[in-house]
């Protein structure tokens, strides 16, 4: 080879090493933007990047109370452990408000009032909330930490391929009253419901289902989910919907494919629909991968609810949000039945 060619080939070869460098040096600083001066989306703490319970940074001590959202039990009894182990300096204490059964909007309230360190809703905040805190003389946040669906369930004995969001609308507004007006045997609607202001998964059916119309007079009210999976079981022609980790894996109801448009029913569990008679022994498992790409028709994110006061009430909620963010939090959101949001 000329010395000419060797000249030409060295400076390819510097060339060439500096790209590498200077690519490896980009990629570097992006992975690490949100600890070295990159700013973190609004509403997402800056913690995002953590591991482990264990390497989350700015946990207090102390004991903070915290509840709201119904739909958030399945979280409370999978994560919420698994922190006090890896945590047990940051002890948390749920509360049930007096008197009223628990739900996204009174734990928002008791979070206003002073009872709660923070809260967890099944729903986004409200603008009346976000200005009942300033009235307060603070500010709140609210951080999503999953992706959550709404399943509809009917006794397992009724024949019916599924429902449109448009005839969930007329069954819940009355103007359907019979399962024959929508493919189904002739026998008589029973909707149940809980109340439209206990909690977060009612006011998002009445605002995204049935566009803000009042329930029919044909539709029952029933205090918590419990009670209404019960009466379902008891009901040939009874119709419930609920946060889909409470009613999917259930035994004694059956979770209905829902769609958009007819004929594009997409079902809130694995199929193939398992028999009533086969659970418990087998359990219908949630249908994750439709709810995290959007095909299946009612999803919602579950947000922390934080107070902003730059007091340690706020440290609580950003700490326990973090945690929820974390890989193992999410891993553990996943177990939980819901969707990771990361």
């Amino acid at each position: 080879m000329s010395q000419k060619n060797e000249t030409a080939v060295l400076i390819l070869s510097l060339l060439i090493t500096v790209g590498l460098v200077g690519a490896g040096l980009w990629w570097f600083l992006q992975r690490s933007g949100t600890n070295s001066g990159g700013s973190a989306p609004s509403n997402q703490p800056a913690q995002t990047s953590r591991q482990s319970f264990a390497q989350v940074q700015d946990v207090p001590a102390g004991l903070f109370s915290y509840g709201g959202s119904t739909s958030w039990a399945p979280i409370r009894l999978t994560a919420d452990p698994a922190i006090q182990v890896a945590r047990p300096e940051f002890k948390l204490r749920y509360i049930d408000p007096i008197g009223e059964p628990p739900g996204s909007s009174t734990g928002i309230r008791m979070l206003l009032d002073g009872q709660m360190a923070f809260s967890q809703s099944s729903r986004p905040l409200r603008d009346t909330e976000f200005q009942q805190a300033q009235q307060r003389g603070f500010s709140l946040k609210q951080v999503p930490v999953a992706i959550d669906g709404l399943a509809v369930a009917v006794n397992p004995t009724l024949t019916i391929s599924g429902l449109t969001l448009a005839q969930l609308k007329d069954i819940y507004t009355g103007k359907i009253d019979n399962w024959s007006q929508v493919g189904g045997p002739n026998l008589n609607i029973i909707p149940f419901t809980r109340p439209a202001d206990t909690g977060g998964t009612v006011e998002l059916f009445v605002e995204e289902i049935l566009g803000g119309q009042a329930f029919g007079p044909n539709v029952k009210f029933v205090p918590n989910t419990t009670q209404a999976l019960g009466q379902l079981a008891d009901s040939p022609g009874g119709i419930y919907f609920a946060s889909a980790p409470e009613v999917v894996p259930q035994c004694t109801i059956k979770p209905l494919p829902i769609g958009r448009l007819a004929g594009e029913f997409v079902p809130p569990y694995q199929e193939p629909l398992v028999p009533a008679e086969q659970c418990p022994k087998q359990r219908n498992q949630l249908n994750l991968q439709a709810f995290q790409q959007g095909r299946y028709p009612i999803t919602r994110s579950l947000f922390v609810a934080i107070k902003q006061n730059g007091q340690i009430e706020q440290q609580a909620g950003e700490a326990y949000a973090n945690l929820l963010l974390t890989v193992q939090g999410q891993e553990l959101i996943s177990q939980a039945g819901f969707v990771r949001i990361r």
